[in-house]
């Protein structure tokens, strides 16, 4: 299981939730749920990512959290009935297990291991937020760039990293011509090779050392608040 919070779940809990999960492919760009929407279904990612977008009132969104295999989408719909509160989107292709809420609701009951990996999830993922709101605010774009890549590709199994312009721009809250540009420099430092729909991480150390802070701090809190990779 390459879920981290499923995986670090006791033989005894899992089989709480084992009958009920059901493995899911899903493509870039699905979206799993808009701003107000109920959360009846919850993924556990495997190889992937989901990011949470905030969504303003004329359509603009940017990007304020990411949830991969070390965490979630939905959880805290397990303690009881929850709606959205931002549009949360397949950003690369996901193989994720999903259950609908209100069977892990029943095992959350049941279960101290998993009502603990909730609560700590929970506050893992408002760290998260919290530090992209002043990342977003305060860092550069080619730095934003660099933490976010670094970001989903500790999430994913391989080297490339399939994305389009319009996607990135999204992320980043940018023009796509920014991103162009970014992109660019960053494939002449020789971090990444950058061609259509597609970025490959050449580079990984480069990236961290080009990427401002905020992925360390995330990447610790996170290390510290969950269960630790297999």
């Amino acid at each position: 299981m390459e879920n981290r919070l499923l995986a670090s779940l006791p033989a005894d809990d899992f089989t709480l939730l084992a009958p009920h999960l059901v493995t899911v492919e899903l493509e870039r760009g699905r979206l799993l749920y808009e701003p107000g929407d109920r959360i009846d279904t919850v993924y556990f990612p495997q190889d992937g990512v989901i990011s949470l977008m905030t969504l303003m009132e004329n359509g603009i969104a940017i990007e304020s959290a990411t949830i991969g295999r070390e965490g979630a989408l939905g959880l805290h719909a397990a303690v009881c009935p929850r709606h959205s509160m931002s549009r949360a989107i397949v950003q690369t292709p996901l193989r994720s297990s999903r259950i609908n809420a209100a069977q892990l609701h029943e095992a959350w009951g049941k279960c101290a291991k998993l009502r603990e990996l909730v609560e700590r999830h929970s506050e893992a993922l408002f760290g998260h937020a919290l530090q992209s709101v002043g990342c977003n605010a305060l860092h550069s774009v080619e730095a934003r760039f660099c933490r976010w890549l670094l970001t989903c590709h500790d999430r994913i199994n391989n080297d490339s990293i399939a994305l389009t312009q319009e996607f990135l721009a999204d992320m980043l809250g940018v023009q796509r011509t920014t991103v162009t540009a970014v992109a660019r420099n960053l494939q002449e430092k020789g971090a990444i090779r950058y061609r259509r729909g597609v970025v490959d991480v050449i580079d990984r150390a480069a990236l961290q050392t080009l990427a401002c802070e905020c992925y360390a701090v995330i990447q610790r809190n996170y290390e510290r608040l969950l269960p630790q990779r297999a």
